[in-house]
Formats: structure tokens, C-alpha cells, sequence
């Protein structure tokens, strides 16, 4: 074998292994095939601290349509979220107001909080927190700003995504009202006798 070979296998190497060695220095924009849980962390950093007055949310998100599909405009979305109350008493998650902008109400709340028990409001077929009347078409990659309303840790406001059902969300029930993605055509066929080559 010839310097020159050597040299060109040895580029070659290095150019197959380019993206996987870019990947390893991306840090949180790293190449991933795993799935993701939304989540708003930084949003509860204060001070320095993770959570607000003892209340931690690790995943937050609303399900949105399947994909190609929508919510229309005036139509309910389902909110997901996962709590954990690091405080010294028991608090109740009230109520969710969602910014005006958004959408119109939120329906739900009452989910017990005790001390250091991951709580999920999401689990079943009917989540317990329900945001309606959102003020534009929703077909995910969309955010809605939320008040979240706790009986001792008192409110937090945050940023949730809009999440299409699919991958690891295509098991969650469909949003009820949501419309469907338009039809793909089909390719058109070519008539018998006759060839579509030149």
C-alpha cells in the first residue's frame, strides 16, 4: 500500500467519523435518537435554586393534533404535567389560567400534591387539565404561556409546548374536535400501453 492510499483511507476515516465526533461536542443540541420529555426547567430557576416555594414541574406540555392535522381556533387542548412537591405540607395544584392571548380558560385543577410523591395530571384517558378556547389554529411547535395556581406554593408562570401526537406520544388518546391531516394524492397512474420513460 502507498503513502497516498494510506493518506486517502485515512481522510476517509475521519470524514465518516466527522458527524459522530460533532455530535459528541453539541452538548443539549446534541444528535439523539432517543425520545424527549418536554420540559420547562430553566423556567423554575430562581435564585439559583430549582423550583419556586418547594414545587418542582420536571415535564410540562399539551397535546396537540396528529400530524399534518390542527385544533382549530376556539378548540380544547389537553395539558400534561408531571409535579413534585419538595415542600413541608401537602398543597393542591387549584387551577391554570392561561394567558389571554392564548386561549380564553382552563378547566381543571383540584390534583392533591402530598410531600415527595411524583404526581402526574395526564394519566387515563381523560387528563384532568383541560385548556379551552385557544385563540389561534394550534398544529404543534406552538407555545401557550400558563399560570400554574398551588394553595401554599402560591403561582407559576410558565412557557408549555404544544406537542403533535406522534412517536411516543401516539398512545395518549386523540384531542377530541381536532381535524385531520388533508388527504395525500395519489401518484397519478399511467395508462395501460403506455410508457412514462422517454
Amino acid at each position: 500500500m502507498t503513502t497516498t492510499s494510506r493518506r486517502v483511507i485515512a481522510i476517509a476515516a475521519f470524514l465518516a467519523a466527522a458527524p459522530a465526533l460533532a455530535a459528541c461536542g453539541a452538548g443539549t443540541d446534541a444528535n439523539t435518537n432517543k425520545p424527549y420529555a418536554p420540559t420547562e426547567s430553566q423556567v423554575l430557576i430562581r435564585d439559583g435554586q430549582y423550583g419556586v416555594n418547594g414545587m418542582k414541574v420536571s415535564q410540562a406540555y399539551m397535546l396537540g393534533p396528529d400530524p399534518g392535522g390542527q385544533i382549530p381556533a376556539g378548540g380544547t387542548v389537553p395539558l400534561y404535567l408531571s409535579l413534585t412537591n419538595d415542600g413541608t405540607a401537602p398543597d393542591v395544584l387549584t387551577g391554570v389560567t392561561p394567558d389571554p392571548n392564548a386561549a380564553t380558560a382552563a378547566q381543571g385543577g383540584g390534583v392533591q400534591l402530598p410531600v415527595g410523591t411524583l404526581v402526574h395530571t395526564g394519566t387515563g384517558p381523560n387528563p384532568q387539565i383541560q385548556i379551552q378556547g385557544v385563540k389561534a389554529a394550534l398544529r404543534g411547535g406552538e407555545s401557550i404561556p400558563l399560570t400554574l395556581k398551588f394553595q401554599n406554593a402560591g403561582e407559576v408562570t410558565m412557557v408549555v409546548p404544544v406537542i403533535t401526537r406522534n412517536r411516543e406520544y401516539a398512545t395518549l388518546p386523540p384531542v377530541p374536535g381536532a381535524i385531520p391531516a388533508p388527504p395525500k394524492p395519489s401518484p397519478a397512474a399511467t395508462p395501460a400501453g403506455e410508457s412514462s420513460g422517454h
